[in-house]
This record gives structure tokens, C-alpha cells and sequence, in this order.
């Protein structure tokens, strides 16, 4: 059973979070902390009790933004201990996903917190802690990709997506509407969705063929214009990027 300390300086946000983790059979306690000075004197005293300890944590569901000290740096002090807890963030801003991951995060979960989204969260700490057994993960739909927007996970499909950008782990998905940020290095979806059309042009770049709408010499430099966004073609990719629109035309 998992011990789980929620962080968060809003009142109903921490309570309903609360509420979510004490329904969910896989945490056998949790306490709440109203603020990160809170929070840090509750896991010195799990550190001091030790990993067997009556005060143990194993994990903090943690607010980002937060008077004083905010979740970020809170997470970046715990990481300097020998033994510290896991960290899942919690928090409606999406901005910050590759800077808690660049922390080690176990998950990031976006407000307003669904109970199914907050048990994969849970899911993936009790893995890590090893209280749970590993669950056969089902093959993933060739044609969409899950996207998390306001706490709500959609499916966007890989047709609609013009261009991928590196974002350290993380890779943004561009399409017509808008933009979605998923926990996907590039070189994974670039293996993924060779075969549909997707190539590198760049370190940080992933483009769908289909959707280049001109190509463009300039000085010596190669660029594309993808979804009305002129990207930068690197030198070594720029050869093959030709011979395959050539060959596509």
C-alpha cells in the first residue's frame, strides 16, 4: 500500500485531490500540506523515519505554481536527497511538462483531475515502487495518438499531424488547429511513422511529406513550408528530403 503526501496551496483542489487518492485501493494513506514549507517539514520527517518508517512517503502529488517555494524547486530540493519520494505533479498549466519530467517526475497530471487519469498516475508509482504487477499494455492505435488537453485525453489523428518539434523526452505535435505535447521522444515517433510518411529534416524536426507545401532554396540553405511554418532543412537531411519529393511528384 502506498503512502502519498498531496500538495497543493488551494483549498478545494487539495480536498478533491485527497478525496480521489483515499478511493483508490492501491493508497493505504495520505496526508495533505496546504503549502511546500508544509510539505518539506512532513517528508523530513518520513526521510528521518526511513523507507520502512511509521512516517514513510513514497510518493508527493505535488501543485506547481504555489506561494514562496514553488512545486518545480520543491521537487528539485527533493532529488538531492539519498532516498527521496517519488513526485507526480498535478497542476493546470501545461507549460511546465518538460521541465518536471527533466526532474524525474513519474507522471504530470493536468487539472481538473479525472479519477482515471490520477489512477494511471498511481498505477505508474506503484510499478515503480513495486507494490503492483505489470499489466500487458495493449497495442497502440497506428491511426491516433492520445493527447492530454484540460484533463481530458483526446485522440488526434496522425493524418492531421504536419510536423512533430523536439522537446527534449517530450515531442510537440503540430497540426492546423493547434499544437499538443506528449511524452514521446522524436526518434520513437519517427521509427513509428516512417512508413507514413514522416522524415527527419532536422535534429529537432519530424515532418509529414504529405503536408510540405513548398520547398525552398535561399543562399544555400534549405527550408520547408509545413502548415504555413517555414522550417529549417539541416544539410545532411536536405539531399534525401529532395529525392523524395521528387519521387513523390
Amino acid at each position: 500500500m502506498l503512502r502519498a503526501l498531496a500538495v497543493d496551496d488551494e483549498r478545494p483542489s487539495l480536498e478533491e485531490l485527497l478525496y480521489l487518492l483515499n478511493a483508490d485501493p492501491r493508497i493505504g494513506s495520505v496526508e495533505g500540506a496546504g503549502d511546500a514549507t508544509e510539505a518539506l517539514r512532513r517528508i523530513t520527517r518520513a526521510l528521518e523515519s526511513g523507507p520502512l518508517g511509521a512516517d514513510a512517503v513514497d510518493v508527493v502529488f505535488l501543485d506547481v505554481q504555489m506561494p514562496g517555494l514553488d512545486g518545480l524547486e520543491m521537487a528539485r530540493l527533493l532529488a538531492g536527497f539519498a532516498r527521496p519520494p517519488l513526485v507526480v505533479f498535478v497542476t493546470a498549466h501545461e507549460d511546465f511538462a518538460v521541465r518536471a519530467f527533466d526532474l524525474k517526475a513519474v507522471d504530470y497530471v493536468l487539472k481538473p483531475v479525472r479519477k482515471e487519469r490520477l489512477a494511471e498516475a498511481v498505477r505508474r508509482v506503484a510499478e515503480l515502487r513495486g507494490t503492483a504487477p505489470r499489466i500487458p499494455v495493449h497495442e497502440p492505435d497506428p491511426d491516433h495518438i492520445p493527447v492530454e488537453l484540460g484533463g481530458v485525453t483526446r485522440f488526434v489523428a496522425v493524418d492531421d499531424i504536419t510536423h512533430v518539434e523536439a522537446q527534449g523526452d517530450y515531442a510537440r505535435l503540430h497540426t492546423d488547429r493547434g499544437s499538443h505535447l506528449v511524452r514521446i521522444p522524436l526518434s520513437t515517433l519517427e521509427d513509428r511513422w516512417h512508413s507514413r510518411g514522416f522524415v527527419r529534416i532536422h535534429r529537432r524536426h519530424l515532418v509529414a511529406l504529405r503536408h510540405i507545401g513548398e520547398l525552398r532554396l535561399d543562399a544555400g540553405t534549405v527550408s520547408v513550408l509545413v502548415g504555413g511554418e517555414e522550417l529549417q532543412v539541416s544539410r545532411r537531411h536536405a539531399r534525401e528530403l529532395r529525392d523524395l519529393l521528387m519521387r513523390r511528384a
